[in-house]
């Protein structure tokens, strides 16, 4: 049980570090005032970051990209927790490995141009009535002569506004009572597809979240991704690394950017004659946020480790989900609080990291949604399942 790092591994965190610290962060307050990233600020962070290679890492080497592994993904995508979602997207990519299932002539046209950042992708799974519930989708795709025929509606779709096509769910029929559900890719601008309203949030700033209705959208034999009926088994096999590092090693990565600026602003803000880190309640707050972070950061990196083994490691990811999204909530929270007035007005970023924050409790899977999955393996399979040392 070593947890030192490599020196490469500490090369390729500096190198990131680095990238972060000098061309997206300064790009942060640009984003939050304006509501988007400006495209040739967009583009010049884009070329620049795959100038240094680190665009889509987390995919194979065979199909361009950096061919990380587990591990040293969920170390990076820390690091990427100490910036803003839409500066993340257009700089190192947003390449979902569900995408690795493409075939034949879908890798020259969908996968390949997505690993070299010449198209966007988005996936398209949640539905005004089926967000954690993946299964409870209604749009459907009907197999025609010359394809399939997709009909529905998707609803806040990231990255829509700027993605050039898209990962659609749909049913395809049932067996044996069971719904069965396919992945599609479906290129925008396709007769039938039409793009709807952005759905504004309170965090997330810059980054689109919008509707898409299928109106008998015709599709090609070729835009079926992976085997017909095996859609979800597909989403959910790749989705559960994906939360992993989108939710739980970015939660980590933001929870600890915003404890340095806890930690700075406490030593150096005073009352009555001195530092407000010399009150006891204040730093209960602090070591009460540091010892959650490494709590998360752990269970992070063992998640990861599983799954470079070959191991299970869907229910160790449903407990990080609770655990990093809930303990980011608790210290941006605390931030508020150590900053007082000033982390409730928006001259500093504290807030702004307080609104961010909440969505992680949601998407991806609900907190409620995973500790149901957490409980019912436990009473199935009992205490061990969890035990590391079983």
């Amino acid at each position: 049980m070593n947890f030192a790092l490599a020196e490469e591994q500490k090369m390729m965190i500096a190198t990131v570090r680095r990238f972060i610290a000098e061309e997206l962060q300064p790009l942060e307050d640009e984003v939050e005032q304006q509501g988007f990233l400006a495209p040739d600020k967009a583009k010049a962070i884009h070329e620049k970051s795959k100038a240094l290679g680190l665009y889509a890492m987390n995919i194979p080497e065979q199909f361009g990209g950096g061919g990380l592994s587990a591990l040293d993904t969920m170390l990076l995508e820390e690091q990427f927790g100490h910036t803003t979602d839409i500066l993340i997207r257009r700089a190192f990519g947003n390449v979902y490995e569900v995408l690795l299932a493409a075939q034949g002539a879908q890798i020259e046209r969908w996968l390949t141009p997505a690993v070299r950042g010449e198209r966007v992708c988005s996936i398209a799974i949640t539905e005004a009535g089926a967000g954690s519930d993946a299964a409870g989708i209604n749009t459907r795709a009907v197999k025609t002569p010359e394809g399939w025929c997709l009909s529905g509606a998707k609803h806040f779709i990231s990255d829509g506004e700027v993605s050039d096509f898209f990962i659609v769910s749909a049913l395809t029929g049932t067996q044996d009572s069971k719904k069965e559900i396919s992945l599609f890719l479906v290129d925008k601008g396709l007769p039938g597809f039409t793009l709807g309203k952005d759905q504004k949030m309170m965090g997330l700033r810059g980054t689109s979240h919008l509707e898409l209705w299928f109106d008998n959208v015709l599709l090609e034999p070729v835009a079926l991704l992976g085997d017909e009926g095996k859609g979800l088994a597909q989403a959910l096999g790749v989705l559960g690394r994906v939360r992993l590092a989108q939710v739980g090693a970015r939660a980590v990565g933001k929870a600890s950017h915003v404890l340095q600026l806890m930690v700075d602003y406490a030593a150096q803000r005073k009352q009555f004659g001195k530092p407000i880190a010399d009150f006891q309640l204040v730093q209960q707050m602090l070591a009460d946020s540091v010892i959650e972070i490494n709590s998360a950061r752990l269970m992070v990196l063992h998640a990861a480790w599983m799954i470079d083994q070959g191991l299970d490691a869907r229910d160790w990811i449903s407990m990080v989900k609770v655990q990093a999204a809930e303990t980011l909530g608790r210290v941006t929270d605390r931030a508020v609080q150590v900053f007082g007035g000033m982390g409730f007005c928006k001259e500093l970023p504290i807030e702004r990291y307080y609104r961010d924050a909440r969505i992680y409790r949601i998407f991806d899977g609900t907190s409620e949604i995973h500790r149901t999955v957490i409980a019912r393996s436990v009473v199935k399979r009992g205490a061990a399942l969890f035990d590391v040392n079983a």
